[in-house]
């Protein structure tokens, strides 16, 4: 996926660190590879994806976005962001260890 940057307004950003993650982090998980998941349950109105990565610290985190197109260019809206909880990592790293039944 091709990103080439952020759409960051008054709506996301507070939204976004409320639950103490920087927009800089979220912006360094992006750009340091992350897991993508479909969020079909809050994907009335847009298509809206959940994202997992991890900061330069190794603390994980967990961001809901979404994917807009502005002159021509691919921009990631992140919807809200927050760190994740041991059983959360946990579960992610026993699901991303299990081969793929593709």
């Amino acid at each position: 996926m091709q990103i080439d940057g952020f759409n960051w307004d008054a709506g996301n950003l507070g939204k976004c660190q409320r639950h103490g993650v920087s927009i800089a982090e979220i912006e360094e998980v992006v750009r340091g590879g992350f897991g993508i998941f479909p969020d079909l349950a809050h994907s009335t109105l847009e298509k809206r994806l959940r994202g997992i990565g991890r900061n330069s610290a190794g603390r994980w985190v967990f961001f809901a976005f979404t994917l807009r197109e502005r002159d021509g260019q691919s921009l990631i809206r992140p919807v809200s962001a927050r760190y994740m909880h041991a059983r959360e990592i946990r579960e992610y790293e026993e699901d991303t260890a299990r081969p793929s039944d593709r």
